[in-house]
């Protein structure tokens, strides 16, 4: 016994198909369907196919779409509203992973976790090599209290495998109302263990600038650098950096360690206000850019300085937890000369998301042009490259991690942070020692600033020396 497969278009579609369907063969056997191109639309196709035709494609959609609708065996999954939307999913998801198709309901959700406060778990993630990758973890949020790190991946958040959700659809089951439990299971690359951590969200406080200190002498010797720790990049964080900065010049700070590792990034405008801290005025710091023959926005500048001219020198610590904001700081501090980057190579988020409405309640975020830095190097999917790298093991990464968070908004401990054995910023603090040790008598303090000379490292430190690029001297601020 043999059938055909049809399709059954809808009346508004019925004149467009009868030109686009071609029928289908019989069944040969059981389970199998088999087509056969006739001649004359082989030859057809094969001229297409090097053509990116519009109406050609539509119509293999429309064929494909109207033939799954009148004969894939459960007709409730088959509907056209469930069809388009998957193909939508897949047309945007395959571009890259921050491109996304919304549905209204997850159109909607998104709107209103943006204009409410941010009431979650305390965690910052990207999708990354398939995979939902922990990028940041709030130090006093529920995730870190249960022992969530950065770099872990979420595998399930409750039931649900994330492997099967859209990213928005991940970042809406993350988010809650205060008092509710998640629970959320993760493999962790650096052990290869997999676990699983409950939680209760709760109203997260956004943070910014911490642990600003001198720090231990044990540390500096006879120099006085400053430390200090900027969380993200939000709306506050430049007034707060300036407040900090201004308490350790008053009291003889002549070099800064800012640490930005695990940072995830946050406000553009807070990035450029930032760099305005250490930068002259009307410095060009970071360029946006679209598809090839788009017209693109001017550079980036900073701010009109607002407060003090600060000149000392400066190392910039960075990992791969540092994301988006922090690498154009820390990339546009290395093209200009201004600091010396230290670390492990940046995460590599150097790309803008526009969400764009297309009816009916839906609505596109798409990738619509990238990031870069003063010397016109490429963010995304690169990373800033440190001048001197420094690594450090999972346990040491784990060790630090949870030193930070157990301390939490407590006194700066400058005597305990000398002691945690952060090789990172030990080999910061090596760096500012050689360039204040070798300065010359009377030269600028807008210096740019080189690497400790090769004979004078400390042996203990796990680094070596990498000038991905030439700096572009900075004029002395007047």
């Amino acid at each position: 016994m043999s059938r055909s497969l049809t399709a059954c278009p809808s009346p508004a579609l019925t004149a467009v198909l009868a030109l686009m369907l071609t029928p289908l063969l019989p069944w040969t056997g059981p389970g199998s369907v088999r087509a056969q191109t006739p001649p004359d639309e082989a030859e057809r196709e094969a001229s297409l196919k090097d053509i990116d035709d519009g109406f050609a494609e539509v119509e293999l959609l429309t064929k494909v779409l109207e033939t799954v609708r009148a004969n894939y065996v459960d007709p409730g999954k088959a509907t056209y509203v469930r069809l388009m939307a998957s193909a939508l999913r897949g047309m945007l998801s395959d571009l890259d992973p921050h491109s996304q198709f919304m549905t209204p309901e997850v159109y909607g959700q998104v709107r209103e976790a943006a204009e409410s406060t941010y009431e979650g778990v305390g965690i910052t993630l990207s999708p990354q090599a398939g995979s939902l990758t922990i990028v940041s973890v709030h130090e006093q949020g529920p995730a870190a209290r249960a022992g969530v790190l950065p770099g872990d991946r979420i595998v399930k958040l409750g039931a649900a495998l994330t492997e099967k959700l859209s990213f928005e659809e991940c970042v809406i089951l993350l988010r809650g109302n205060p008092g509710e439990t998640l629970t959320m299971t993760i493999n962790r690359p650096a052990t290869g263990e997999t676990r699983e951590f409950s939680m209760i969200r709760e109203v997260m406080r956004q943070e910014t600038v911490r642990d600003a200190m001198l720090l231990d002498l044990s540390m500096t010797g006879d120099t006085r650098i400053g430390y200090v720790r900027l969380l993200q990049f939000n709306e506050p964080s430049a007034q707060e950096l300036a407040d900090a900065l201004d308490k350790l010049e008053d009291n003889g700070m002549t070099a800064l360690v800012f640490d930005l590792r695990n940072n995830p990034g946050g406000l553009l405008k807070s990035a450029v206000e930032v760099l305005g801290e250490f930068l002259p005025p009307n410095t060009a710091v970071v360029s946006i850019e679209g598809r090839p023959g788009a017209q693109n926005p001017p550079p980036l500048l900073t701010p009109a300085r607002q407060r003090r001219v600060r000149s000392w020198p400066m190392t910039v610590l960075v990992n791969h937890g540092s994301a988006s904001a922090s690498e154009l700081v820390s990339g546009a501090l290395q093209d200009l000369g201004r600091a010396v980057i230290v670390g492990t190579t940046t995460f590599g988020k150097g790309s803008v998301q526009s969400i764009i409405p297309s009816g009916r309640g839906t609505a596109i975020r798409l990738t619509t042009a990238r990031y870069f830095t003063p010397g016109h190097h490429p963010i995304h999917g690169h990373g800033i490259t440190p001048n001197l790298i420094s690594t450090l093991t999972a346990g040491d990464e784990k060790r630090i991690f949870e030193y930070f968070r157990d301390h939490g908004a407590a006194q700066p401990d400058p005597a305990a942070l000398a002691k945690l054995g952060d090789r990172q910023l030990e080999r910061a603090v090596t760096a500012l020692r050689g360039i204040l040790a070798y300065k010359p008598s009377g030269a600028p303090a807008t210096a740019a600033p080189a690497p400790a000379p090769a004979s004078a490292p400390s042996p203990a430190l796990n680094s070596s020396p990498a000038s991905p690029r030439a700096p572009v001297p900075v004029p002395a601020q007047k």
